[in-house]
Formats: structure tokens, sequence, C-alpha cells
């Protein structure tokens, strides 16, 4: 076994192999860029090597600074996670040619799987069956566009080099297909360095189900069972859960049965996954084989008790499986929901700033390797509380990950857990994946790709204005805090609010969204009256203890976190997450109104498409320009009907967030 080992990569991946390699007494190595000095992943690994400026391009992806570092620490065996380096069948050469073991398949395997197109017509020959497309060679765009009509549409455009939903396009009509292409070739290009595509019937309502498999280097290949992984948000997975839910014995035995004749058909060592569409009747096509672990992989270590780090580590030094087709079982049910850093009312917008508050759920420690727990529970993250999600990296928080002995106990912890978990000073999904989990096709199993696209209503209703709990909570954290921060003997200083004849009252003001809360507060010996417009309730101050605090309302007790984060009050009670902004008239007095006439970056990033003149005339909805931020394409579009004044910036430059684009007038 390997005494010291070099995890290539960052965030939550890397901290996971770390945790692994230390409970085998295995010393490991980070690499790091500038942007990730402090990261998580550095702290929890023996040694740190940085390797070069924040850019992937410039660090993550440097096989040959990686190698040399391996080389000088005297790391025996490079682990490459997930995303940058670990498919790259080149780097898996380079470290063998310099005695580096690859903990991962041969580079030939990732050579035969890597391109899609490739992979689809391996699997042809061994009468795999396959979505009916276009996977040859030929780019020229006329001659795309023609199979794209030969095909069919909807047509389902992907990079052939690609992977997470990057460089990947659904074309509903002919006429958006030279666009729709060039957008996927862009994409493909600055992702993964190829622009190759490939064409696909777009099927309608399918299921996305991936088989695990493991193989050795003595001729063993086992399946590890399914995951179903069809919730997905622009092509990329936001839950995944094992096993597939009414997934038949006969079913689950043919998929693993392809499974594992495909990787054989390339003699395929290590962890990977072969990933199928498949209908609502049951039928199945192949779709791709991953030559890597998965982000969703926890969720078979649950259901298997099996540590699939471990058998990497093991399989990559030699041994044999550690366990065969016949040993392995299925125990329960686990579901992962990915917490991300994004903004799902606005179309998912990535969001970058730092984790000011981060609370969790409390975690029941899941020992990976042995007996599944009844209340096993974990989470594997890459940020800590006060950490920063960049916009140069995957906007990842963290995945969640539930286990129950059956669906209905799993998505009820899954429910009580998301209902806990608490992040201030950048929007994240919780809420969106709170409503996910407890929709009606979610819970009831009705599964397929496009369920957020089908259940929007439910998934993104109205907003509801706050309460006045949820507005007494806030205002009486600002009043403590005022308290705490003013009080002295001199009674007309006190925010107790003391008069001599009469009881004092303050007007206050929170906006939430478009909807503004005036609240009228009524100082009393013992607490406040707080109204807002024609209700009205005393409260009253119970316990306080940092973020904490506890009141009594009316007749009740009512406990919450409040957070103060600027002039932004933070209020997580019961299972829910409502921001208030405080509108201080002091501070904001003689504040001039907003620009108008500004197109600004919603995040960092650079123009990769500036589609407009100065001085033309636009309809509301044209596109104006896009920017590629955190690896994925963002179209900014016309407001409303008006005429472009000038065009700030070119194809190639980075922006700030907020930096103001375009001039535009009506």
């Amino acid at each position: 076994m390997f005494t010291k080992i070099l995890i290539a990569n960052r965030g939550e991946i890397a901290c996971r192999v770390a945790a692994t390699a230390r409970r085998m007494g295995i010393k490991t190595v980070a690499v790091y860029s500038e942007a990730d000095a402090n990261a998580k992943h550095v702290a929890v690994c023996d040694e740190a090597v940085l390797i070069g400026p924040a850019a992937a391009k410039e660090s993550y992806l440097r096989a040959d600074k990686i190698i040399e570092v391996a080389l000088a620490t005297g790391a025996q065996a490079i682990h490459p996670g997930y995303g940058f380096l670990s498919e790259n069948s080149e780097f898996a050469e380079a470290c063998a040619k310099n005695g580096i073991a690859f903990i991962g398949p041969p580079a030939s395997a990732i050579e035969a799987m890597g391109s899609k197109s490739a992979a689809k017509s391996l699997m042809e020959k061994a009468n795999v069956p396959l979505v009916p497309g276009y996977h040859g060679d030929n780019q020229d765009a006329d001659f795309l566009h023609t199979e794209a009509d030969r095909i069919g549409y909807p047509v389902l455009l992907k990079a052939s080099a690609g992977g997470g939903g990057k460089g990947m396009r659904v074309i509903e009509k002919s006429a958006d297909f030279k666009d729709a292409l060039a957008s996927c070739k862009r994409e493909a290009i600055n992702s993964f360095g190829d622009d190759k595509v490939l064409a696909e019937k777009y099927l309608q309502r399918p299921r996305h189900i991936e088989i695990q498999v493991f193989a050795d280097t003595h001729g063993n290949c086992v399946y590890l069972f399914e995951r179903d992984c069809s919730v997905q948000r622009r092509h990329q997975k936001v839950l995944e859960e094992a096993p597939a839910p009414g997934m038949t014995a006969e079913r689950r035995a043919a998929m693993g049965d392809a499974a594992v004749a495909a990787a054989k058909a390339v003699g395929y060592v290590g962890a990977g996954t072969v990933e199928f569409i498949a209908n609502q009747d049951g039928s199945f096509y192949f779709m791709e084989m991953n030559t890597r672990l998965q982000v969703e992989h926890p969720v078979t270590e649950m259901i298997t008790g099996t540590d699939l780090v471990e058998w990497q580590l093991r399989v990559a030094a030699g041994e044999k499986l550690p366990l065969q087709q016949s040993e392995l079982q299925i125990h329960g049910h686990a579901i992962e929901a990915r917490v991300y850093a994004e903004n799902p009312e606005k179309g998912f917008l990535p969001s970058i700033g730092t984790l000011r508050h981060a609370r969790t759920p409390v975690a029941v420690n899941f020992e990976l390797g042995g007996a599944t727990d009844p209340a096993a529970f974990r989470i594997d993250s890459g940020v800590r509380e006060g950490d920063t999600i960049s916009p140069f990296y995957d906007p990842m928080i963290a995945k969640m990950i539930v286990w129950g002995k059956d669906r209905k106990e799993a998505l009820a912890r899954m429910a009580q857990a998301l209902a806990q978990y608490q992040i201030v000073g950048l929007s994240s999904n919780i809420a969106f994946l709170s409503r996910l989990v407890t929709s009606t096709a979610f819970s009831g199993a009705d599964l397929d790709t496009g369920l957020i696209e089908r259940n929007q209503a439910e998934l993104f209703p109205a907003q509801v204005a706050a309460n006045l709990t949820t507005l007494a909570l806030a205002v009486v954290s600002l009043l403590n805090s005022e308290k705490s921060a003013k009080d002295s003997n001199d009674p007309w200083q006190s925010s107790h609010g003391w008069r001599m004849n009469s009881l004092m009252q303050r007007s206050l003001q929170f906006t939430e969204e478009e909807q503004t809360h005036d609240v009228q507060v009524t100082y009393l010996a013992d607490g406040w009256q707080v109204q807002a417009g024609e209700s009205k309730v005393q409260v009253r101050l119970a316990l306080a203890h940092e973020n904490d605090i506890v009141i009594k309302i009316a007749n009740q007790t009512v406990a919450a976190t409040v957070v103060r984060d600027g002039e932004h009050f933070h209020v997580f009670s019961q299972g829910k997450h409502t921001a208030l902004h405080y509108i201080d008239a002091l501070a904001h007095a003689g504040e001039a109104e907003a620009e108008t006439g500004r197109l600004t970056a919603p995040m960092p990033g650079k123009i990769v498409a500036v589609l407009v003149n100065k001085a033309q005339e636009v309809k509301k909805g044209d596109a104006l320009l896009i920017m590629e931020a955190m690896k994925m394409e963002h179209t900014i579009s016309a407001p409303h009907d008006g005429v472009i004044d000038e065009v700030l910036y070119a194809i190639g430059d980075q922006v700030t967030e907020g930096a103001q684009l375009l001039a535009f007038q009506q």
C-alpha cells in the first residue's frame, strides 16, 4: 500500500480523499492555486504546495507542475478526484512515465471512453442500444445542421469530450441550430480544450440512471448497483439517489451486466460509471462512461456499506477487489442533495461571496467501510464559515447525504436536514432543495430529467411576505443589539425606551424583495408591542446567545437564529429562511436614486460574445452579449425595447461584478 499520495484536486473531493487516506494511515499532499491558499483542503492534508494562479488552466490543469510536485514530495501515487485532469489520458500516461501510480483507469481506457462519439461507436459494435444520432468526426456546421434535421427535433448537442452539463444544448427547432452550435462549441473549447460535438435525438421524459462499476488488475469486475440522477438543472445534477425508484431486479441485472461488459471491453481498472438514458417503459440506451469517481458516489457507499476511495487506493496498489458480485447487497435507501451557491429564482445564476454564517445540521458519524447505520447522515464539504466562494471554480458549498431504511424515511430525513441548514453571505439553493424533496413529483418518484421544468409552479411559488412573528424576531434582534451596544446609566440614552410620562415609540422599516414592511414598536416595561399594518402583538425576549434568540410572543415561545449581515437580517425559524433589509433612515438620508439605463455584470467573468453594435435598436428579450463565469455561459438580454448607446467591453475582456456592460436607453 502507498505511504504518501498527492491529491490533484480541490474542494470537497480533495477533503473526501484525504479523510480516507488518513484513516488508512496514508500521508497526503495537497496542491492549491493562489485563490485557494487558505482553502479547507489545504488545511486537512499533511503537506500543501502552491502550483499557480487562480485560473484552473494555470494551476489545477497544469499536469507538468502537479507531477513535478509529486516527485519533489515523494508521493507514490496521484488521486485526480473528478473534473480537472481526472479523465485526461495524457496525464495518466505522464504519471506512468514518471513512475507514479495513477489512481484511476489506464490511459487506454480513458482514451477509449473519453470521447463520447468514440465510446458510442464501441458500444454499437458490442450491440449495446444507442440513442439515434450522429457521433462521427465531421464537424462542419452545415453538415451537423443537416444531421440534426434528419434526426428530428428536439435535438441534443453535447461536447464530445465534456461532462457536467457543460457544452450541452437542447435545440427545439431548426432555425435555432446554428446559434446553439456556436455557443456549445465555445463552451466546450473553454471547458475541455476540444470543441467537437455530437448530436442525438432528445428523448421526452427520460430518466438518467447510472451504474457504478469497479474493476481490478486481476480480471475481476463488479457493479455496485445503480443511482438515479434524473433531477437536473442546466443539465447538471441536483439530487441523486440509490437505488433507483421502481427498478426491478431483472432490469438492474441487465443494466449491471451491460455496464460490466462495457468496462471489460476497454480493459478498465478502478472506479467508473456507465450512464444510461432510460425510457419510462423500461428500455435503456448507453449514454457515456465516466472514467473516474462520480460526485454522487456517497449514495452508493451508503447503501453498500463500502468506501469507494479505499477501493480505489487498494486497486491502484495492485490488490484484488475487496468484494465479489455475490457479496454485494443493497441496504436501505440514500439521497444526496448538492448545496450550491446560486440563485434558483434567477435561472440558477451562480453566486459568489463570503460564507459569513454557515451552520450545518448535526451529522451522525457514518463510518465508511463499516455497517450501514440506520441514522446515517453525512456532509461532504470543501468550505467552512469564513471561506469565500470565488468565480474561478464550481460554486458547490457541500453535498448532504442521508440514509433511511426505505425511500420514505430517507426523504423525511433529507427534508429535516435541509430545514436545519443555514447559509448567510451569498445566495444558496437550500430553500429550493427543500421544496424539491417535498414536491409531489419527487416524493412520488415521478422522475425524469425535465422534472424541474415540468413543475415550475410548485417549485417556484409566489413569494409569501414575512409574517408578524418573523418581523418581531428581526425587531427583537435589532433592539437587543442596540441595548448591548448603547446601555449606560443615563436613562435618556438607555435603549430600554424609558420615558417620564409616556411610552417610547419608534418606526422601523424593512424591505423584502419588492415588499416593504413598516413596523411600529412601542416600548413596554418588560418587552415591546410590535405592529405591522393592522396586526400587533406583545413580545418579550426570553433568551439571547450570540445569533440564537427565544422570544415569548402572545401565548407562544418561538426559537430562531437571527444573523445580521450589514443592513440585512436573516431570520431562520421553523425551517424557513427570510432575508429582511433594514432601512436605517439616518444612514440613507440624501441618497440618490439608482441609475437607470445600465446593464451590469451579475458576477465576475469574461465577455465571450458581443451581439449588438452602438446605435442598434433592440427588442425586449434580445440577446445583447454573452458572459462566461464559473465555467458556464450567461446571456445578458434587453430588459425592454430600446437603443444601444454604447458597448463598453469587447470579446475577451474580464469584467467585475456590477460593472456596466452597455449604455442603453428606451
